[in-house]
Parts: C-alpha cells; sequence; structure tokens
C-alpha cells in the first residue's frame, strides 16, 4: 500500500451509499484518503441555453456530493474524506480520477434503470476499463462472513486476483477460499461429448497448475488463513454459490482462453450479475503491486 486515496463513486442510490460504507472503511484499514466523486451532466439532448438552469443542476451534483461525504465521516470519523464533483459520465469522471487512486468503488446499479436491473452500465463500463482492482458493491445489505473468496485458474489476472485478495484478508483479519472450477469434456452428454479423452488426467493436469498457480503466492502470506477448494462445476455458478455471505468476491478481469482483446472474461461478466456479494475486479498488471516492486 503505497498512500494512495481510495476513489468511490456516488450519487445517493443505494448501492452507492453502500459502495461509501465500504469504501470508507477500506480507507480506514488501509489509512489512507478517501475521495468522494459525484458526476454531474446536463440530463437532455439540447444544449442548455439558460446558464441559471445549469448551476441549478450543478448544485444538485454538490448536495448529492455533500450527501456521500456526510456519510463517509459518519461511518469513519477521523478519516480524510475529500470531495470531487466533476462534469460529465460517472465512467469517464471515475476512470479519469483514478489515476491518482489505488482502488475504485462503486455501486452495483445507480440511480437509473429499472428496479429489477442486477447491475448498472457504470458497474459493467468502469471494471472493463480500468487499470486497477474496482470493487463493486451490491445495494442489499446482509451480515457476511469473515471470508474472502477468489477465482484461481492459472491465467496471469487470477494471480493477480490472488495477491489483492490476499492482501485484503490480512488488512480486514479473515480467511481466504481458493477456489478452482475445473470441467471434464468427457462429461458433456451427447454429440457435444469429446471422445478420447481421460478425466482423470484432466483432473491431476487442473490440480496440477492450481498449485502452481498458488504456493508462490501464499508463500508471502502466512499469516492469512486459507482454504482450498477444487471442484468439477461452472466457474461462475461455483464462485457465486461460494460467495453467498462473503465479505469479497475476487476475480480477475479475463481468464485462460479469453481473447487479449477481450475487456472482461465470460466468467467475470457472469459473477458481476449473479453474484451477491461485494466483487474486487483486478487486472493482469495491477500498478498497485508493480509500483512498489
Amino acid at each position: 500500500m503505497d498512500g494512495r486515496a481510495v476513489l468511490v463513486g456516488f450519487d445517493a442510490s443505494p448501492a452507492a451509499e453502500r459502495a461509501v460504507r465500504w469504501a470508507a472503511v477500506e480507507a480506514s484499514l488501509r489509512g489512507v484518503p478517501l475521495l468522494v466523486c459525484h458526476a454531474w451532466t446536463w440530463p437532455y439532448p439540447l444544449t442548455p441555453r439558460d446558464q441559471d438552469a445549469l448551476e441549478i443542476v450543478q448544485g444538485m451534483g454538490a448536495l448529492a456530493l455533500d450527501e456521500g461525504v456526510r456519510l463517509a465521516c459518519q461511518i469513519a470519523p477521523g478519516l480524510d474524506v475529500r470531495p470531487l464533483l466533476v462534469k460529465g459520465t460517472p465512467p469517464g469522471a471515475l476512470l479519469e480520477a483514478s489515476a491518482d487512486a489505488a482502488l475504485i468503488v462503486i455501486g452495483a446499479r445507480g440511480a437509473g434503470g429499472f428496479d429489477k436491473l442486477p447491475i448498472g452500465s457504470t458497474a459493467l463500463h468502469v471494471p472493463a476499463h480500468a487499470d486497477r482492482p474496482v470493487v463493486v458493491v451490491p445495494a442489499d445489505e446482509q451480515r457476511r462472513s469473515a471470508r474472502i473468496v477468489v477465482g484461481i485458474d492459472g491465467s496471469p489476472a487470477s494471480e493477480a486476483a490472488l495477491r489483492f485478495a490476499l492482501e485484503e484478508a490480512r488488512l480486514r483479519e479473515a480467511t481466504v477460499t481458493l477456489v478452482c472450477a475445473w470441467w471434464d469434456p468427457a462429461a458433456l452428454p451427447g454429440p457435444e461429448r469429446l471422445p478420447f479423452t481421460d478425466p482423470e488426467a484432466i483432473k491431476k493436469q487442473a490440480k496440477a497448475r492450481f498449485a502452481a498457480a498458488v504456493e508462490p503466492c501464499l508463500a508471502d502470506y502466512p499469516d492469512v488463513a486459507v482454504e482450498r477448494r477444487f471442484v468439477m462445476e461452472h466457474a461462475q455458478r461455483v464462485l457465486a454459490d461460494n460467495a453467498r455471505d462473503a465479505l469479497l468476491l475476487v476475480v480477475g478481469d479475463r481468464g485462460i482462453g479469453s481473447s487479449p482483446r477481450t475487456l472482461l472474461g465470460a466468467v467475470t461478466r457472469a459473477v458481476l450479475h449473479e453474484a451477491q456479494s461485494p466483487i474486487a475486479v483486478v487486472h493482469e498488471r495491477d500498478p498497485n503491486f508493480e509500483e512498489s516492486s
């Protein structure tokens, strides 16, 4: 941790309030400032001709930002909370402001959209385009265990996710559950089944890759309690199930088999829609570790 701020987006929605609560605790644990950002923009396609009307919209944005700052100060008294009011879209404002931040925290859905929408456009856009970890916090509040779940598949992004999860566990005095999900092509039904496969050999190879991916990193965190789960199941399903009551689910931005041009892999997109816990999306090159090494 290099002292850079935690950045959180706030639009006064229930999920944004939960995001501010999560971010305030995170910044307090890290001993860094919290930057509360609100993006405001003229809500109509026509350019405003009345400067007073534009100032009213900006003033409403300032009031929303004040509420976010007040909430953060209430959650973590004594925390250095800094307001940031930006004209522009929420994803653009957060991505630009994140240049000097170690972590971005956002609500799963903002004030727009419809009631049953599980995740909003900002919560998809920011993790896809950010170059540092992004935590997406759901609006629903529930009791959570002191446990962090991380998906492992041997990819460079999952290695970065593991290191992030271990750092968070150390900060929050939590345990870490490592989940490696694999599938057997020979188990597919009907014509989709692949011939001439050796299920035991595939399982052995997957276990070996799992161990090779985690052991070097675990050696750097001997004080963190770790549980390993190696399961034959679709990754997005088992990750969402294992993290149902977790403090945090951590995944890489894309796993093995994803194209370098893919912004978010299929598993990451699925858990963003399905998981009920806060989700951290970590990129292959996490500047928090690169710049401190």
